[in-house]
């Protein structure tokens, strides 16, 4: 099949547990009408990048699937329940890439190595490092694990705990650990971390556009002051 163009898919995966009640659901289900409205007004950059969302609890459920936004007649509906349960999510996510994945690449799509972004107020309630594993390890000279593991990039707010989301930010010379600043509110967090993911979609669609590599993440500098951010790199 012909090649149809280079693609990076985005996935939105938001804690909807009980704790994420009041203020910040009412922020986390603004983040994704706000990517898509900013896809909307930069209709280059929607060509070179796709973007899904799940929501997770005690379970994971598929929100949106990963799609063309410029195609998207309704948007989605975030409601609470359950605990924080880090595999679930985990879970369905290695599930959709290799979906996703294999059918864009059957498409005639080059497709960039997934971007995550991960929003949680919480620590997880259970043993969710195996299902971690299973998404994100892969050896290249062996071919054993999952090939088409993703750049995770964790977002914490309100009572989550930053060495356990700095564990998922993987891998780790790639992604970057974002993180509320103490004392600050957490449903204004999120909608900076809103930013930062509209940010990331549009200058990374515009690197592709350009004939440039995959996912750009705002550093230190670039991200609204009540965020904390986190990388690899040795300064």
């Amino acid at each position: 099949m012909s090649e149809q163009g280079i693609l990076l898919p985005f996935y939105l995966v938001i804690d909807v547990s009980w704790s994420m009640k009041g203020d910040k659901l009412d922020a986390a289900r603004e983040i994704f009408p706000a990517v898509v409205n900013a896809l909307t007004k930069n209709p280059i950059l929607n060509d070179k990048v796709r973007l899904g969302m799940l929501d997770f609890a005690d379970d994971a459920e598929l929100r949106v699937p990963l799609c063309d936004v410029s195609r998207l007649t309704t948007l989605p509906s975030l409601d609470l329940r359950g605990g924080t349960n880090y595999g679930a999510a985990f879970r369905m996510l290695r599930q959709q890439l290799e979906t996703d994945v294999a059918q864009l690449r059957s498409d005639g799509y080059r497709v960039h190595r997934p971007a995550v972004f991960f929003i949680s107020d919480g620590e997880p309630l259970d043993d969710w490092q195996s299902d971690f594993a299973a998404l994100t390890e892969y050896d290249r000279e062996t071919n054993a694990g999952f090939r088409w593991y993703p750049v995770l990039v964790p977002c914490g707010v309100d009572t989550a705990d930053r060495d356990i989301l700095r564990k998922l930010a993987y891998p780790p010379s790639k992604s970057k650990l974002y993180m509320m600043k103490t004392g600050k509110d957490a449903a204004e967090a999120i909608r900076a971390m809103t930013e930062v993911l509209i940010s990331s979609v549009l200058a990374s669609g515009q690197s592709i556009a350009q004939g440039g590599s995959g996912l750009i993440l705002p550093g230190p500098g670039d991200v609204p002051p009540s965020l904390d951010v986190e990388d690899d790199w040795l300064d």
